[in-house]
């Protein structure tokens, strides 16, 4: 079965043996007679409950050697496994940025991660352990978090979860790529209440409950973020816009914000072969719905107005594939657009609507306040949580006037 023979380069003990059809020779390591024939021992012993069926060689011959695997005593040495680069919390951020690959996020969305690492370091510190961190880490960070004021106002629980799911996220992909092994201890965390945000409310509304009195600079300015452009407002709008002397791309965006609710991001984004004149309709490259995918898509019907406005627009066209150019063919960003909207607008009775977003708010407002079957809002919005269709669906009147009358229809005032 086995053997003992003597080295005669080592002068040290050395087992020989055979195990199917293959002849095995390994060191004791040792020059005493007594400790080698103990090692045989072993040896002997692992080769008789392999041909009984009581011992197996590990079926992973490129990381498991039968020889050694016998004689450790049917012992299978794990491969030691590199240490990993994430110890503490400031690795684990760094190694995420370092290792993103180019181009799979928006500039937007990287800049928002980087704002979120800032303040997790600052309250859970760079040099903690990430095998250390405990749930009462994470809600500690919560209650500092709640403390912290910007422009005089405290932080709010939608900004901590954002931040939170930051943290997850990056120790989710940590965990993908065996950085850490144990998730990251949020089941249980408790994040501070708030109140739902008013319904969208009209310019005539917030005029009239602002000039009652009574509400600070904060209130004031929750109520103008809750703005909605009903369709004369909007037409009025436009009109103004239009009127302007300014870059030839600003009064297309505009229309096209306003008549099919595109986030300024996916107006940047857009194509001039987006624009199907035959089947007026509108392809919007979106990257906030898929999680799978870098680009989705969605469609919206177009207006005549933008159909209009779009033929004219092409038809001096001198950019370079996108729907929107700057003259001598700089590239439109968000900020530049952001800025031209501002502007636009600046010193008019309009400076009240304070970005694209109100285009956005307003297309699906004005939707659902002329009956737009919601499904249908949904899928031309690309993006709606059960909260926003709140905000905006009282703006049916009509419907619920006809579904009140038919409940009460019997009643004499």
């Amino acid at each position: 079965m086995a053997s003992l023979e003597l080295d005669p380069a080592s002068g040290r003990y050395r087992i020989r043996f055979r195990y199917a059809d293959r002849e095995y020779k390994r060191s004791t390591h040792t020059k005493h007679r007594r400790v080698a024939a103990s090692a045989l021992g072993q040896v002997e012993e692992t080769l008789r409950l392999l041909r009984l069926g009581m011992a197996e060689v590990p079926e992973v011959p490129e990381k498991v050697d039968p020889g050694d695997f016998i004689v450790s005593g049917a012992r299978s040495r794990r491969e030691r496994s590199a240490p990993s680069p994430v110890r503490t919390l400031g690795d684990l951020f760094r190694i995420y940025q370092q290792e993103l690959p180019d181009g799979s996020k928006e500039t937007r969305t990287l800049e928002g991660e980087k704002l979120h690492f800032k303040h997790l370091l600052r309250h859970l510190k760079a040099g903690s352990r990430v095998s250390a961190l405990a749930p009462s880490d994470v809600q500690r960070y919560v209650e500092l978090r709640s403390r912290d004021a910007y422009r005089g106002r405290l932080t709010g629980p939608d900004t901590i979860r954002k931040e939170i799911s930051t943290l997850r996220l990056v120790w989710n992909w940590a965990k993908s790529q065996g950085y850490v092994k144990s998730p990251l201890p949020v089941d249980r965390v408790v994040y501070p209440k708030r109140d739902e945000k008013p319904p969208f409310m009209t310019l005539a509304e917030i005029r009239r409950v602002s000039e009652r009195g009574g509400l600070d600079k904060r209130r004031v300015d929750e109520l103008w973020e809750s703005l909605y452009l009903t369709r004369q407002d909007v037409d009025a709008l436009l009109r103004f816009v239009g009127g302007l002397t300014r870059e030839p791309h600003v009064y297309p965006m505009f229309v096209l914000a306003a008549h099919t609710g595109m986030r300024r991001s996916e107006l940047v984004r857009s194509e001039i072969d987006d624009l199907d004149f035959d089947s007026r309709t509108v392809l919007v490259r979106e990257k906030k719905r898929s999680r799978k995918h870098a680009i989705s898509y969605r469609r919206v019907p177009m207006s005549g107005l933008v159909e209009r406005v779009f033929r004219e627009h092409l038809s001096t066209y001198e950019g370079d594939g996108r729907t929107f150019w700057r003259r001598g063919a700089a590239k439109l960003t968000e900020h530049i657009a952001t800025n031209h909207f501002k502007a636009a607008l600046s010193g008019s009775e309009w400076r009240c609507v304070r970005g694209f977003h109100v285009l956005r708010h307003s297309f699906a407002s004005n939707a659902a306040a002329e009956g737009v079957d919601q499904r249908m809002i949904d899928e031309w919005m690309g993006h709606q949580t059960e909260e926003m269709r709140r905000r905006y669906r009282h703006l049916a009147p009509e419907a619920h006037r006809t579904a009140i009358d038919s409940v009460y229809r019997e009643s004499v005032a």
